[in-house]
């Protein structure tokens, strides 16, 4: 019985050294992973900081794609220290990796769209073939930029309709931007008839066009036959305005011919033909 009692005893003294010996060992490693938790953090958010504000100063660089790559950068940081980590513990740091290769990889799968979305919107960002406020027209899409995020772009339709749009979608696409260039023509054809003839038609639109201030006097507003029968011809007025007035000037040069035409007698049945090509009214 006393002997099994001191065997009792020896085994708990072994343990407790055992123990003691583990808590000294780990205690230094618990106190090596706080000190790099610490300073990854404090790394990562200066390191992220400082990636923003100096992507925010390159000229082109959208402030969500600098916010994204400093994202990035923190986050890369975080994970590298969280390796460090766990091996203070003695943790296989390879095996670690490679379940995080293997997760990132089921995790692109699975987010495959999206991922298409991002890389799209990041694109977008960076080529910047359209900016907030400007109107654009693709294939399926059209409307004024209104945000441009990562996944997606939002806008508003000339209808006053809210629409998103994935970036993928407005990606690889032909793009359209009628706002992206400083100016715009237009043309502007009347017919003439018997009792208007093309030298009163040239008149009348060209001394429209050159009393609207909104109409550029470079290029200067041209007149010219576009097209002609036997009976009839066509007269064009081509203009330039600037793009933001395009829109309005159609409408009011529009507007002004067919009222000059009607001051002409005979006039009131002549055709007028606005050929917009498209625009945000």
């Amino acid at each position: 019985m006393d002997e099994q009692a001191s065997q009792i005893v020896v085994a708990t003294q072994a343990a407790l050294a055992q123990l003691s010996a583990l808590a000294v060992q780990y205690s230094f490693s618990v106190i090596g992973a706080v000190v790099l938790l610490a300073i990854g953090w404090f790394a990562s958010g200066m390191l992220s900081r400082w990636a923003r504000e100096g992507l925010g100063k390159i000229h082109g660089i959208d402030a969500t794609l600098a916010q994204f790559f400093s994202n990035i950068i923190r986050y890369a940081i975080l994970v590298i220290v969280l390796v460090m980590v766990l091996g203070q513990f003695g943790v296989q740091t390879a095996s670690i990796l490679a379940a995080l290769g293997a997760i990132g990889l089921a995790i692109g799968l699975a987010l495959q769209g999206t991922l298409q979305n991002i890389a799209a919107g990041i694109m977008l960002l960076v080529l910047r073939p359209f900016r907030i406020g400007e109107y654009i027209e693709t294939g399926n899409v059209s409307g004024t930029i209104v945000d441009v995020g990562l996944f997606a772009t939002e806008l508003k339709t000339a209808e006053g309709v809210y629409r998103l749009a994935p970036n993928q979608t407005l990606w690889n696409v032909p793009i359209t931007n009628y706002s992206r260039l400083p100016n715009r023509r237009n043309d502007i054809s009347i017919a003439t008839n018997d009792t208007l003839t093309i030298e009163k038609a040239q008149k009348i639109l060209i001394g429209t066009a050159e009393a609207d201030d909104r109409v550029l006097k470079a290029p200067a507003p041209t007149v010219f036959v576009a097209e002609f029968g036997e009976t009839s011809a066509t007269v064009t007025l081509r203009y330039w305005s600037k793009s933001r007035d395009w829109w309005t000037v159609s409408r009011d040069l529009s507007q002004a011919v067919k009222f000059a035409l009607d001051r002409e007698r005979g006039v009131g049945k002549v055709q007028v033909d606005n050929h917009a090509d498209g625009g945000n009214g």
